[in-house]
């Protein structure tokens, strides 16, 4: 374990499965995919049977506020302790660099730990560490009962840094010398390929720490953005899990006034990846309102004004994304996907900088008057086409956002609006495979 205090980097000690345990029945996927979905949890559990698996250690948010959240937390956390009496895993000091390969496109990430002490979700934090989106505070509570109980934590938390000339992570796959294979195998429910290898080589680690600590220099990083020191550092994005890593947050700082700064608990396990890798592609994240009790053109009209708004209706889907991802000019256009056909929804006077902003103030406007009962948002337009064309049901289909923007909206404007962005549909999404003690 080494700490590089400058950007906020620990180099951990990584627990992973011992040889002869079959990791596609180990590594399952992030536990906030597929919540709308019990059928794909269901058949995760019907794979894994009795064998050793992650599955076993977290708790797919498709159960939260089920009856059996308290039961299957409880449970979690007594499987954890048992792993490691058992002695399952092997322990791996150094950075890990992982390779993810689904549906046909590679991307490369590298494992390690943040210091919490540099992050703060805060709209307008100024933080080395930051996140990319709103964060809702509400959803921390329930994280942090199946944390603060924990030994270990796994991480689905993707971190994102901006490296156009790729100095950090892919010199690494140029480097086979400089690495130790850990893991190379196919992932369960057809999510692709993973592959993970340890750097053995400390003068490689140390390459990689300075490319970080190069892009993390004020000498760099202002006249990269154009701004001026009225603005603080932005080394690491959080990109997926944002509210898990709030909630490692959350729980150190109420831990920390019990154990001081040298604990464990302080820093969290994540893989960082960079924006302009050419694998990782930004899909938007569609929303989907159940239970809905008024019409959704009514609903949009009496919200943005019927001067101020035009609704076109599709009996085509194709016809309708096309409307959507070819909308030009300070327009906003976003779909709706209904049981009985389609529309889009195009505001012209829009409040926000981003149609993802504009369509969430409405929703959350029309869920407080009651207009449906609850929100789910989803990855992928097949789970958006499934959902959303159940009685009952409407859905809300979104252009993708560019990612090369990511950086500069986050360091001039603050925080995202929540759920702009996914990077990847769903079973692209991170899979649970490493793990560190936390206590």
């Amino acid at each position: 374990m080494r700490i590089y205090s400058d950007i906020g980097v620990q180099v951990a000690d990584v627990l992973l499965p011992r040889k002869g345990i079959d990791l596609r029945k180990w590594a399952t996927i992030a536990c906030d995919q597929f919540t709308s979905q019990p059928e794909y949890w269901e058949q995760v559990a019907k794979e894994v049977g009795n064998a050793p698996s992650t599955l076993n250690l977290i708790l797919p948010e498709v159960y939260l506020g089920k009856p059996e959240e308290l039961e299957r937390i409880q449970t979690a956390q007594k499987t954890m302790r048992q792993y490691l009496d058992d002695g399952i895993f092997d322990v791996h000091s150094g950075l890990i660099h992982v390779e993810r390969t689904v549906n046909g496109k590679t991307r490369h990430g590298l494992i390690l730990a943040l210091d919490l002490e540099k992050y703060d979700y805060s709209p307008g934090s100024q933080t080395l560490i930051r996140a990319t989106e709103g964060t809702i505070v509400e959803r921390i509570p329930p994280r942090m009962r199946i944390r603060e109980g924990a030994a270990i934590e796994l991480p689905h938390i993707l971190v994102l840094i901006d490296d156009p000339q790729q100095t950090v992570i892919e010199p690494l796959a140029q480097r086979s010398d400089a690495l130790i294979p850990l893991y190379d195998f196919e992932l369960m429910q057809g999510s692709g390929h993973l592959k993970g290898a340890l750097v053995a080589d400390l003068e490689v680690e140390k390459q990689v720490i300075q490319a970080l600590q190069h892009l993390a220099s004020p000498e760099v990083f202002y006249p990269k953005y154009g701004v001026g020191p009225e603005k603080g550092v932005l080394l690491f994005a959080v990109g997926d899990g944002n509210h898990s890593l709030a909630t490692a947050k959350a729980c150190w700082e109420k831990l920390k006034p019990c154990v001081g700064m040298y604990h464990p608990a302080r820093y969290a396990l994540v893989e960082i990846e960079n924006l302009h890798d050419p694998g990782l592609v930004f899909e938007p994240i569609h929303r989907v309102l159940f239970a809905v009790k008024q019409s959704p053109h009514n609903a949009i009209r009496r919200f943005f004004g019927e001067d101020a708004v035009t609704l076109t209706d599709y009996h085509d889907a194709h016809a309708m994304e096309r409307a959507v991802k070819e909308q030009t000019g300070k327009s906003q256009t976003f779909g709706i996907v209904m049981p009985d056909g389609y529309a889009t929804a195009t505001i012209h006077l829009p409040a926000s900088n981003l149609v993802v902003g504009s369509l969430q103030a409405f929703l959350d406007d029309w869920l407080k008057q009651g207009g449906a009962e609850k929100i789910d948002y989803v990855h992928g337009e097949d789970a958006l086409y499934h959902l959303s064309q159940q009685q009952g049901n409407c859905g809300f289909y979104l252009p993708a956002m560019d990612k090369n923007e990511l950086f500069r909206t986050v360091i001039l404007d603050g925080v995202l609006p929540r759920k702009t962005f996914s990077m990847g549909e769903a079973i692209e999404k991170r899979f649970y495979m490493e793990a560190r003690k936390i206590i």
